[in-house]
């Protein structure tokens, strides 16, 4: 898909990070954006923003978690602007689950990380992929998922990240074969300057508070490698190359390949997973030659 002008964008989490700076590119590009976020006052100012240039945009308050939501923020979309083009599965969040291990998890834990990380990518392909599909349009559909998708380790969101990689590849598979106009991307970014490790503020009340099991210092951590890293225009400008190339593994960070070598390498020499020593992550705390991030 090279041909952007008038045509429909829907972005889930887009009111800040890289849901917004996605929404700002697509939106130079002549597009007619539609902005969905849980965050009702972030998302206005992030609309406003954009109309103050001119932009064709709206804003739809949307919670991933919700099925119905989901399907009001597709009515919305059609209502104002017709034809959806593209779909950005973007919304997500991170997880405080201490140092815990996975099976002493709660599991309402679960069910946040999973509902919004897994189910809401899996609803939104589900209430908009028919349509899109049916239109006949060149279209793309975007998923953001993460270097925690492709390497193991990072417990409730490491495993929900895993879920929608394998999900997104078989929607890559399933739109080739049907010989649709749509194409996919799977996102995965290393460490970039957003408000992810803040994600507990968005939590629902109903599945209880979770910060009693927070690591303290595994997020102070968290949150310094997240300011060190690449800023969400960076990544957009990333993301649109990409859709226009129809390149499926969208690597931002390739800061991140030795890693990934690393990884499968050793799964190809059916070697055991054995977590990174302390001086594996100290690397990420030191500035690379060639400048680029983690």
């Amino acid at each position: 898909m090279d041909q952007f002008e008038g045509k429909t964008a829907v972005i889930t989490g887009a009111a800040s990070g890289i849901g917004k700076a996605l929404a700002e590119r697509f939106a130079q590009e002549k597009m007619q954006v539609v902005l969905a976020d849980i965050e009702e006052d972030a998302l206005e100012k992030t609309v406003e923003s954009l109309r103050q240039y001119q932009h064709r945009v709206i804003g739809v308050k949307t919670d991933v978690l919700v099925e119905e939501s989901i399907k009001e923020l597709y009515a919305k979309a059609i209502e104002e602007y017709g034809n959806v083009h593209i779909l950005c599965n973007n919304a997500g969040i991170g997880a405080n689950s201490g140092n815990k291990p996975i099976w002493e998890i709660d599991k309402e834990d679960w069910e946040w990380v999973m509902g919004v990380n897994y189910q809401g990518v899996l609803t939104g392909i589900q209430t908009f992929l028919p349509h899109m599909v049916e239109h006949g349009e060149e279209g793309h559909v975007l998923t953001t998922v993460s270097m925690a998708g492709l390497l193991p380790g990072a417990g409730t969101y490491g495993v929900s990240k895993h879920s929608v990689m394998a999900l997104t590849e078989a929607l890559r598979r399933d739109l080739i074969s049907r010989q649709t106009k749509i194409n996919s991307s799977v996102l995965c970014p290393g460490f970039v300057d957003t408000n992810i490790d803040k994600s507990e503020r968005n939590r629902p009340s109903y599945l209880g508070d979770a910060r009693e099991t927070t690591n303290e210092i595994g997020a102070e951590i968290m949150s310094a490698m997240l300011r060190q890293g690449k800023k969400p225009d960076e990544i957009a400008e990333i993301v649109l190359e990409a859709i226009k190339k129809n390149i499926f593994y969208i690597l931002s960070h390739p800061a991140w390949d030795d890693s990934l070598r690393s990884h499968f390498d050793n799964i190809l020499s059916r070697k055991e997973i054995v977590p990174n020593s302390e001086e594996e992550m100290a690397k990420f705390f030191s500035p690379r030659e060639d400048g680029e991030k983690y």
